[in-house]
């Protein structure tokens, strides 16, 4: 009778002993599913914070590089442009002639865009000589082509400054309309219109999709 007492608690014991082990077992493949998605959701996160990281320098480092480019660029074509300010300044003592024939075709074009019987100059006072001659051909030729006559005077209570570099101011109007032909204007409107071509012929019609695609 004992020995059979005990084979049963041995059997039991047997039982606990096995069932024990199968939850450990189970326990045990459940933690390190558990600590093994952990560790791959830890791990993916760094990645993905190390990936952006590296995004945001790279692209911190193209924006510099980029701004870089386009300052040196802007530098280039202000430097082309102060060559040919610096440039047309010297018109007026290099080649008196040319520049009394630049005189008169901007008096004309003023002429021409005011239609008006009288209309006043302003030029720089050193210009007077060289605008006055310049105007009296520019009234020969406006009354040739429109058959009008016209009178064209020198304001010279209020000239140009003696720092612009030429040109023409025209007045009509009584005053009211005024035409900035002088060369500092004429230049500063070349840079609108022709910068775009400018661009293309220093860097490439499209040098600048390299640093926004």
């Amino acid at each position: 009778m004992t020995a059979f007492i005990r084979q049963e608690a041995l059997e039991k014991a047997r039982e606990i002993q096995l069932k024990a082990d199968e939850e450990f077992a189970i326990e045990k493949s459940k933690l390190v599913r558990q600590e093994t998605a952990a560790i791959d959701t830890l791990y993916e996160k760094k990645f993905k914070q190390a990936s952006m990281s590296q995004q945001i320098t790279r692209s911190t480092l193209a924006n510099r590089t980029r701004l870089r480019v386009l300052s040196s660029r802007q530098e280039l074509l202000d430097d082309l442009f102060q060559q040919a300010r610096d440039s047309i300044s010297g018109i007026a003592t290099k080649d008196a002639k040319k520049y009394q024939a630049v005189l008169k075709g901007l008096i004309l074009e003023g002429l021409y865009a005011l239609n008006e019987s009288k209309v006043v100059v302003r030029a720089r006072t050193k210009d007077n000589d060289a605008v006055k001659e310049a105007i009296g051909e520019a009234e020969k030729e406006f009354n040739e082509v429109v058959g009008k006559e016209v009178e064209v005077e020198v304001d010279e209570e209020e000239p140009l400054p003696e720092g612009s570099a030429g040109g023409v101011v025209i007045l009509g109007g009584q005053g009211k309309i005024e035409i900035n032909n002088t060369f500092e204007e004429r230049l500063r409107l070349l840079e609108i219109s022709a910068l775009p071509a400018v661009r293309e012929t220093l860097f490439g019609k499209n040098e600048n999709r390299k640093f926004y695609n």
